[in-house]
């Protein structure tokens, strides 16, 4: 009997490190066990994977995606002060192939392994082989896209989230010149983002002076996160406020997935993964952002033929990561 592969697996954010330790069985990864570790409570990755792993437990190689840029083969992290080295991990491994990825390639990856009813499509458009567009707002704006090399799809990270935002109408402009002059430069993870839902609110709020509902007001006063606040109640309509922030940041969120379908002519569809998605859905299901999304002048007809869906698996990216752990394990066989 051919001896056990054990690979290990792991989705890096600013917030939380989920990690996964499987056992290859017939080509495929099986679970064997998960942890979810706050990120900020540990000084390195190397130091959550050793909080983890059993001991002297031996894996043939790991994958892991992180949210930043991969460089040489090496991420600082976006925001963690870790700076991760894969020769490092390696050694701490023993000697197992380690491959570090950007968190929205394995996003992607992932996605590409999920069942047809893990999608909710907002819409059908054609169906065609070609580059997939991925796009998530969570905390930051991520962005990715599959390449379609005629067989299969290849996955590509970009940092199209930190381009330049680009307003589409008057109150788009006006809304950059308030942003512009609390940041300076403004990307599209500014606006489209957790953090860019209270941006949007607080402008409705003490430029076109919308009032908050006692209730929203209550929680901000108390401190609750607020685009928590601001998103609960503007999906519940709770707020008149909220509600139209949350609408004005899914046309936006349509615009930029937009963006991506053009520059990447993304054919065989457009992923709409991350933190927000599954709380803004009752409001992406609308009209709202896929009119957005096909509002490209010339280029509409085209825009209305790009399928778009929603992901519903919160673990994609963890999905991911273990698909290019067991690749890489079974290229070193």
């Amino acid at each position: 009997m051919a001896e056990e592969r054990m690979i290990l697996a792991g989705d890096i954010g600013g917030t939380k490190t989920n990690l996964a330790l499987a056992a290859i069985r017939d080509g495929k990864a099986q679970v064997l066990r998960e942890a979810s570790f706050p990120s900020q409570n540990f000084a390195s990755l190397s130091a959550v994977c050793q909080a983890f792993l059993p001991p002297n437990t031996a894996v043939a190689a790991a994958a892991f995606g992180i949210a930043g840029p991969v460089l040489d083969g090496e991420v600082r992290t976006t925001n963690l002060p870790w700076h991760i080295l894969p020769d490092e991990l390696s050694a701490q491994l023993s000697g197992a192939k380690v491959s570090l990825l950007n968190d929205l390639a394995t996003t992607a990856l992932g996605a590409l392994q999920l069942p047809p009813e893990r999608f909710q499509w907002l819409q059908k458009g054609v169906t065609r082989q070609g580059n997939i567009g991925v796009i998530a707002a969570g905390t930051g704006l991520g962005q990715a896209y599959l390449f379609f090399d005629g067989k299969r799809h290849i996955p590509a990270a970009t940092e199209g989230g930190h381009t330049d935002f680009a307003p589409s109408n008057l109150d788009d402009e006006r809304l950059l010149h308030y942003a512009r002059a609390k940041f300076g430069r403004v990307s599209w993870e500014r606006i489209v983002s957790g953090r860019g839902l209270p941006l949007i609110a607080n402008f409705l709020h003490e430029i076109d002076g919308l009032p908050f509902d006692a209730r929203v007001a209550q929680r901000l006063d108390r401190g609750d996160d607020p685009g928590a606040v601001f998103g609960e109640a503007g999906v519940a309509g709770a707020c008149a406020t909220s509600r139209r922030a949350v609408d004005w940041m899914v046309q936006l969120y349509g615009a930029q997935a937009g963006n991506l379908g053009l520059t990447v002519m993304a054919l065989g569809g457009i992923w709409i993964g991350g933190g927000l998605v599954g709380k803004l859905l009752p409001r992406m299901s609308t009209p709202l952002f896929v009119d957005a999304f096909c509002a490209k002048g010339r280029y509409a007809d085209l825009m209305r033929g790009i399928p778009i869906a929603a992901v519903l698996e919160p673990n994609a990216s963890l999905i991911g990561a273990l698909h290019a752990a067991t690749e890489l394990a079974l290229s070193t066989s």
